[in-house]
């Protein structure tokens, strides 16, 4: 993964035409996010967030926990996330969305980002615990 026309020691974009990229050893794009577009979609999905803790066991089968806390995070934008990104605190997990698997499959490539729950303030300005 590559931060193309972003200064990771500094901050700032330096290259307004820049992207976030997946790259092969043999310089293949696989994938690209433009900064434009990054830009957009963090501002307008992103400025306020719930997280919700949760564990997962495997044994008999899989299941899921969560607890009566969650945590509130507000004041982001997305210059914050690519310096999480450039430090690794957030980062790239592949997905395959599966619909209708008892019929006809149809697969679609999705991209998913996270950050591990003790970087989520690195993201936000604000992160505070909520008892449900």
């Amino acid at each position: 993964m590559t931060l193309a026309g972003y200064d990771a020691a500094r901050g700032p974009i330096t290259d307004a035409s820049g992207c976030l990229a997946l790259v092969s050893d043999a310089a293949e794009v696989a994938a690209a996010w433009s900064f434009a577009k990054i830009l957009e979609h963090w501002s307008r999905k992103h400025p306020r967030a719930v997280y919700v803790p949760s564990r997962c066991r495997t044994e008999p089968h899989r299941q899921y926990a969560y607890g009566h806390k969650v945590w509130r995070a507000e004041g982001t934008d997305a210059l914050r996330w690519l310096a999480a990104l450039a430090k690794g605190a957030v980062y790239y997990d592949p997905g395959i969305k599966l619909e209708h698997a008892s019929t006809d499959l149809e697969l679609k490539r999705r991209s998913q980002f996270r950050v591990a729950s003790g970087q989520i303030g690195t993201l936000y300005e604000r992160v505070e615990t909520v008892e449900l």
